[in-house]
């Protein structure tokens, strides 16, 4: 039988993986306040600060910039469903995992889907996703920033105005890279971008941030539809297709955030002060400050990494500056180093998925993560499990190769 009454608070462990990643110690106090009524004008207030914190975070002026309740996940299936149609055909651009999450939602609501695809640990050339648009003619373009099974992030610029100039909707997802590297979602002509608390950020896994141009909006609006329970005369339905779900239908959303507070959902309280506090922390730092060392961590990271003798995987031109790929020696098993590194040390890396899997670990320097002592422990931690493992490592040369990194410009 289960011992439910045996150790109460769970290991404190250094998450050093692709994400989720450990809390900041701040988010983790505001989520501990007590609860609010859903319009409670301090309540909508807090709405109302989110929105305003979020727009500078996604480098966007777009009034519909706020929260969708759930994971990462729910952002990226709410913007899909809002913008989607079936039978519209969408365009994937595909270098992992979750440009293959982009494929399968996708199928679900029932869209033709285009590809244009790279290797695993490579990114799209823009020149081949403009022949791709132009040969497809999509209504919809979806893209993945920063993919943590590859560790790629692919180049956005210059992809909005091709988008424009078909007619297309772009839609982008930066679960990985919001709060670590720098969105710019209004330069790029990005529609909806969303993200997700539980890695760069330095949150929990809960809420997701989404914003969307007006461009993307008016679309959505044409697919309006106003809850049965909550009819009057004076709100009326839009033209469109009544968009799939209702619990992700971002008109409904909207008009939940809006200044009509049409009620939707109950907002999740918790979730909110989380992300209010996750958006506030990062700008008293400052977003420049911020990517600085997110990108310090990522060097430090591969420069360790490459001194124990492991060799990294994927296109370092496009490697993400959050998540770094290392190939696992011949010479050892990569799940008992895993388990040696987790039981010993109480730190986690990441295993890998798909034609990855078992071939390389994910080491991740992310938001509350990104910090030098941290970056270090891993390696020094990591160079004794190896070690101990039978995998000559030269000694101390990890750590001393990272600290040198840390400080290069």
């Amino acid at each position: 039988m289960h011992d439910f009454f045996g150790e109460i608070d769970p290991p404190q462990r250094l998450l050093m993986g692709p994400g989720p990643v450990n809390a900041h110690p701040r988010v983790l106090r505001a989520m501990s306040a007590d609860l609010l009524g859903q319009f409670d004008p301090e309540m909508t207030g807090y709405m109302n600060e989110v929105m305003a914190l979020y727009r500078p975070i996604f480098g966007t002026d777009n009034r519909w910039t706020f929260l969708v309740n759930g994971t990462a996940r729910a952002g990226i299936e709410a913007a899909l469903v809002s913008l989607v149609s079936p039978g519209d055909v969408v365009l994937v651009v595909n270098f992992g995992r979750f440009g293959l999450l982009l494929t399968e939602i996708l199928g679900r609501i029932g869209a033709r889907i285009e590809t244009v695809e790279a290797p695993w640990g490579e990114v799209v050339p823009l020149d081949a996703i403009a022949a791709a648009i132009q040969r497809t003619a999509p209504r919809l373009v979806a893209t993945i920033h920063g993919d943590t099974s590859t560790t790629m992030a692919q180049p956005l610029g210059g992809l909005g105005a091709l988008c424009r100039d078909a007619g297309a909707l772009l839609y982008v997802d930066a679960t990985a890279t919001i709060g670590g590297m720098e969105l710019s979602v209004d330069a790029w002509g990005a529609d909806i971008v969303t993200g997700g608390l539980q890695k760069c950020l330095g949150g929990s896994s809960g809420s997701a941030p989404i914003t969307i141009s007006d461009r993307a909006a008016e679309h959505i609006g044409r697919r309006r539809h106003v809850e049965l329970g909550l009819r009057t005369d004076e709100f009326s339905d839009g033209d469109g297709l009544v968009i799939g779900s209702n619990y992700f239908d971002l008109g409904m959303i909207m008009d939940y955030w809006s200044e009509k507070r049409l009620n939707h959902h109950t907002e999740a309280t918790t979730m909110l002060y989380g992300a209010r506090e996750c958006a506030r922390i990062m700008l008293q730092e400052g977003l420049a400050a911020r990517y600085a060392r997110h990108s310090a961590a990522g060097r430090a990271m591969a420069a360790g990494l490459g001194a124990l003798g492991l060799t990294l995987f994927g296109d370092e031109r496009h490697r993400m500056t959050s998540v770094t790929a290392a190939f696992i020696p011949d010479e050892v098993d990569g799940e008992t180093v895993r388990r040696r590194l987790r039981e010993d040390f109480e730190i986690e890396i990441g295993t890998a998925f798909g034609p990855l899997a078992g071939k390389v670990w994910r080491f991740g320097a992310m938001g509350y993560n990104a910090r030098k002592h941290k970056v270090l422990i891993t390696l020094g931690a990591l160079e004794a499990v190896l070690r101990a493992e039978g995998f000559a490592c030269p000694p101390g040369e990890a750590v001393a190769s990272a600290l040198a990194a840390w400080d290069a410009v």
